[in-house]
């Protein structure tokens, strides 16, 4: 008996898993199917998983093609399936020839011609029209921005604008896309924008964006101003657009784990909130030279204020500054103290004072600390009163981070209003404006271009 084994997720079914299923079946006397876990479909970066699992593995079954289905939940699981069940053959597309090459020292490999013109991400963009999206910008986040795009179905990144065109011309070639040189060829070749500029510019950028109707993802900070924030989220209210501000952190599932564990009672009423992100910046870069926009907290600020919104809200009572600054006068050290009705908090970050990076969330009956890099939370415990009694938690992180806001971002474009509670435009708002009261009291003002 000749035993055959294939993988997959099988996602949204169609006419190319059946031809796959039916060569796989033609190779032996015993097909066994693996269905993918979404567990481990995210592990391995993929974020647009629409069926369950249940649902695909009764669409496998229902081809009469398989003998048997298995579940894939780990990486490394093919080579024990292969021992396991006395495998004579592995299948998979041809879409991954030469990738399991490395099983050739267990069993048979055959890559099967994949069908043309159809598969789960032609059929996503067919429900969900893909999004040609326009980078503003061609420096380091924009460049951390495309690679993690590339793993979202749904967005096709266009082209990139930036008024440096040489800049945006080595961008364009680094990563094969189109540069424009004008705004209205940009916004007249897109369907949405993400602003990856320095800070000043993005209210600028933000309305512009919105005006000729276009979708804004924009990097932290979205503006210095709060009534700015206020501003923009009434215009793209008013165009029917979605302006989404892109603090990672707030879209990253381990961190969401995190807030719900704290919400739910588990450590009691909540007193206390720490926030720290320090990190040891290059002389000569721009965050510690530019002495108007520069510095610790503009650049940080967002993710320490995020906890401390999340889970006392926007109504403190009380807000104080303390600052070590260089010799430029610019803030390398900052730290924001809140008090509330219940409780106090602090935010703190630095760029050229290293510091313990953790998040603490004490309760009346427990707390939670997560360690650094806690704003890329991927593993967090829970201690009470009883030393013994530790709970530990741990979620998947994936690359940048940035796939789980572009994710999100693209949900609401596309009707879904799940994302909006990750980050409101309320709480976007209070962090421009604790931003602006920090740039006030440096006598810093912000002046955004217009």
């Amino acid at each position: 008996m000749t035993r055959v084994i294939t993988y997959g997720t099988f996602d949204l079914f169609h006419e190319g898993h059946y031809r796959l299923l039916q060569r796989a079946k033609g190779l032996g006397d015993y097909l066994i199917v693996g269905v993918t876990t979404e567990a481990y479909d995210k592990a391995r970066g993929k974020l647009n998983v629409v069926d369950s699992l249940v649902t695909r593995i009764e669409n496998v079954k229902k081809t009469g093609f398989a003998d048997e289905i298995v579940i894939e939940e780990t990486q490394g699981q093919k080579v024990n399936d292969i021992k396991k069940f006395h495998i004579d053959v592995f299948a998979i597309g041809s879409d991954w020839t030469g990738a399991f090459d490395y099983l050739k020292d267990y069993c048979r490999v055959a890559y099967l011609e994949r069908t043309r013109n159809i598969s789960s991400t032609m059929l996503r963009e067919k429900n969900s029209p893909i999004q040609r999206i326009g980078i503003i910008g061609s420096g380091r986040i924009a460049a951390r921005f495309l690679p993690e795009a590339r793993l979202v179905s749904g967005v096709s990144a266009q082209g990139v604008y930036n008024p440096h065109t040489e800049s945006a011309r080595r961008f364009a070639d680094q990563w094969d896309i189109n540069v424009y040189e004008e705004t209205e060829a940009f916004y007249e070749a897109v369907d949405a924008v993400y602003v990856a500029s320095p800070h000043e510019t993005h209210y600028g950028y933000i309305r512009d964006a919105l005006a000729h109707g276009k979708h804004v993802l924009c990097e932290k900070p979205m503006t210095l101003k709060q009534r700015q924030a206020e501003e923009l989220f009434g215009l793209a209210r008013e165009k029917g657009r979605i302006l989404f501000e892109a603090i990672k952190t707030a879209y990253c599932p381990g961190f969401h784990k995190l807030l719900g564990i704290a919400c739910s009672g588990t450590i009691g009423s909540i007193r206390n909130v720490e926030a720290c992100f320090t990190k040891l910046e290059r002389a000569g870069s721009r965050e510690l030279t530019d002495t108007v926009y520069g510095g610790s907290f503009t650049e940080l600020g967002s993710y320490v204020l995020l906890p401390v919104l999340k889970l006392f809200g926007k109504a403190y009572e009380e807000l104080r500054f303390d600052t070590i600054r260089d010799e430029k006068g610019l803030d390398i050290f900052t730290k924001a103290s809140f008090r509330y009705p219940s409780g106090i908090a602090t935010a703190t970050c630095g760029l050229g004072v290293k510091s313990e990076g953790r998040l603490l969330v004490a309760g009346t009956k427990g707390y939670i600390v997560a360690e650094a890099p806690w704003w890329k939370t991927s593993y967090f415990e829970v201690h009470y009163e009883d030393a013994g009694r530790v709970e530990k938690y741990s979620e998947t992180f994936l690359g940048d981070g940035l796939r789980y806001e572009i994710s999100d971002f693209l949900s609401m474009i596309n009707g879904s209003s799940s994302s909006e509670f990750k980050l409101t435009r309320g709480e976007s708002a209070a962090v421009a404006g604790i931003l602006e009261r920090f740039l006030e009291e440096e006598g810093r003002p912000a002046q955004e271009r217009q």
